[in-house]
């Protein structure tokens, strides 16, 4: 079953097309996987589908609903959940308030459901020695934890992971990984923009490489990373 479908959606800012004539499905507990150059319109991309930007022209259709017109908590509420690329936390509440801030107002949880959500979120994302710290003094693997924390405790169906492994090291990235292993086992459906590529591989069902805000190659991952094109305009590497 098809959970989120767009269908020629454009973006412009003045002269310059961030977003050119987007067409793209994806199906209910799927991973698909958002690749391209700097610039290329995939952070933009992400804030069409949340409602954190509007569209120009095209649709966005979610659990066969027209969305287009939402707001973003409206499609928080109905199921979208996304991290961002820079951290965002409430820097001065802690780990726990941040959780169940999300919780309420992100998934409308009444206050005891909203604290039985942040326990459970902060156990999954391996957060708990943190619970009572401020989340403006984590370290930037925690700050990625309680990004992703914060977009889980919204309870989506739809989790939208916005570059989540970059600055983190390689021990790092694969307990990362890790995590979001368990999350796409639990049958939640997630798109990643990452340029930590092998960690994308690791987990991506499929591929959607964007270039100039347009689609460049889709498909199976290895396939789609072995195109001449996309080691070209990605890659630097002429085939």
């Amino acid at each position: 079953m098809t959970l989120l479908a767009l269908h020629g959606v454009c973006k412009a800012y003045g002269a310059l097309k961030v977003t050119d004539d987007i067409t793209l499905a994806v199906a209910e507990g799927e991973t698909l996987g958002i690749l391209g150059p700097n610039g290329a319109g995939k952070t933009t991309l992400f804030n069409l589908i949340s409602g954190d930007a509007r569209v120009d022209a095209g649709r966005v259709e979610y659990e066969g609903r027209d969305v287009t017109r939402l707001k973003p908590h409206q499609r928080c509420h109905a199921g979208i959940g996304r991290s961002y690329q820079v951290p965002q936390p409430f820097g001065n509440m802690s780990v726990f308030e941040n959780l169940v801030t999300a919780a309420c107002f992100g998934a409308e949880q009444t206050e005891r459901e909203a604290w039985q959500t942040a326990h459970e979120v902060l156990a999954q994302t391996g957060l708990m020695a943190h619970a009572n710290k401020p989340a403006g003094g984590l370290t930037l693997l925690d700050r990625k934890r309680l990004e992703l924390a914060r977009a889980l405790a919204t309870r989506p169906k739809l989790l939208l992971l916005d570059e989540i492994a970059g600055g983190l090291t390689e021990p790092e990235a694969k307990q990362l990984v890790e995590e979001l292993q368990q999350i796409k086992a639990r049958g939640v459906t997630m798109i990643w923009i990452e340029h930590v590529v092998h960690a994308l591989l690791s987990l991506a069902d499929r591929l959607f490489v964007i270039n100039f805000g347009q689609k460049l190659a889709e498909g199976e991952p290895r396939a789609v990373m072995n195109d001449p094109e996309v080691r070209r305009v990605y890659m630097g590497m002429e085939a």
